[in-house]
Formats: structure tokens, sequence, C-alpha cells
């Protein structure tokens, strides 16, 4: 499913999307983990960023 990116609202922002290069380098700044960790938790735990931060003890 694309990106829409003219829908953003709160559940896009909850989301992390590692296929879009633009959340990519945003949720791996913002967590301050690499790209391949990021994907590794949003693989183990689902995509909301909730589920991500409490994986990564962030």
């Amino acid at each position: 499913m694309s990106d829409d990116k003219r829908k953003t609202g709160s559940p896009d922002r909850d989301r992390i999307n590692v296929d879009e290069d633009y959340e990519l380098r945003y949720w791996t700044q913002a967590l301050d983990v690499t790209p391949e960790q990021l994907r590794e938790a949003v693989a183990a735990v689902g995509p909301t960023a909730v589920a991500v931060r409490r994986h990564l003890g962030k």
C-alpha cells in the first residue's frame, strides 16, 4: 500500500513505514538507531511507534 501524503492525520504519524526513505531517516534520528535496528524492531513488533519505542527501550 502506498503512503498517501495527502492524509497526514494521527494514524499516519503513529506508524513507521520503513519502506519510505524520509520516514526511515526521521525515525532513525528520532530513536537514535540504525536503519537495520529500526527494520528489525518493526519486523518484531509491528509498525506502531509506541510498540517500536517499547521494544527498543526508548
